[in-house]
């Protein structure tokens, strides 16, 4: 049965009247009879009684007409949420994300992204850098968020935004006695380093600079995350320079300071996906993140 067959069905059923349907349906009447014969001939039953008024449903024709409406309705409903999924109004976008990022731009950018797009199934994955990689060749998540992501032949990666570095300290260290902190105020101070992963990542950054401008770099410790960084800077265990959002992570204790460096400037967040992957709401998506980095180059060249 072609779903044409079943509007026309449902329309003669309505009317009870060959003539009137055809009017209804914009079509002359002889088609219309052509296509209810055929319907007739498919199913091997009639399903009209011609009558001098009209026409009148056969038991078959009532057994026909309890379906036809919701096949209808069903067809309609998978057209319109096709539409929806090719727009990147309906579907799934599986986000690779990691701690210090959801502190600041990427719940943002979620919610941002599902204001716009309710429609749109959020999945979040918490995955180290080498795992989005994996994900993302995988098909297991459709975009990414991380920072110093090496150069991969079938992975883009976009920069969101800047932030700055910040060190993180007790608030009766010292140096919190200080405005802003140099690397070389560092110097000889037990230092936390995160995350302690096998692909570049901060931790390799900041014993860089401290290399490049000979300055003692005394680890205390090495964790995976931030929020374990600043958990033990809040106790005493030492300093640790972290990325301004992390400022976000109020903890009793804990002081923030601006840190000058040359090397150690600015710190990058990039969403990374796969390369010629068009789908509807990965693109959708990537449209947020480029106005959000649009608007926050705004913010750091304002006055």
């Amino acid at each position: 049965m072609e779903l044409k067959q079943m509007r026309y069905f449902l329309a003669v059923a309505e009317e009870q009247h060959f003539g009137r349907a055809a009017q209804r349906l914009h079509m002359a009447q002889p088609p219309l009879t052509r296509h209810i014969r055929a319907l007739e001939d498919e199913l091997g039953a009639a399903l009209f009684v011609r009558t001098p008024k009209g026409a009148e449903l056969t038991e078959a024709g009532r057994t026909l007409l309890a379906e036809v409406p919701n096949i209808l309705t069903l067809t309609r409903r998978a057209t319109e949420h096709t539409q929806l999924a090719g727009q990147g109004m309906l579907g799934r976008l599986d986000v690779g994300i990691f701690t210090s990022g959801v502190l600041h731009a990427i719940p943002q950018l979620l919610a941002r992204f599902h204001t716009d797009r309710p429609g749109v199934k959020i999945g979040l994955h918490n995955l180290s850098k080498a795992g989005q990689i994996e994900a993302l060749r995988e098909r297991r998540i459709s975009v990414g968020f991380n920072r110093y992501v090496p150069a991969e032949d079938d992975i883009v990666v976009e920069m969101v935004l800047k932030e700055q570095f910040i060190v993180a300290l007790h608030e009766q260290h010292p140096l919190a006695r200080k405005n802003t902190l140099s690397l070389g105020d560092l110097d000889n101070q037990p230092m936390i380093l995160y995350p302690n992963a096998a692909l570049r990542g901060l931790a390799q950054e900041v014993t860089d600079a401290f290399a490049e401008e000979r300055i003692a770099l005394v680890v205390e410790q090495e964790v995976e995350d931030v929020i374990t960084a600043m958990s033990l800077a809040a106790s005493r265990f030492g300093v640790c320079i972290t990325t301004a959002s992390a400022a976000n992570l109020k903890l009793p204790g804990l002081a923030y300071r601006p840190l000058r460096s040359r090397r150690l400037r600015h710190i990058e967040l990039n969403c990374l996906y796969r390369k010629g992957d068009t789908a509807p709401a990965l693109t959708a998506f990537l449209e947020v993140v480029r106005a959000f980095r649009r608007q926050s180059a705004r913010m750091r060249s304002a006055p």
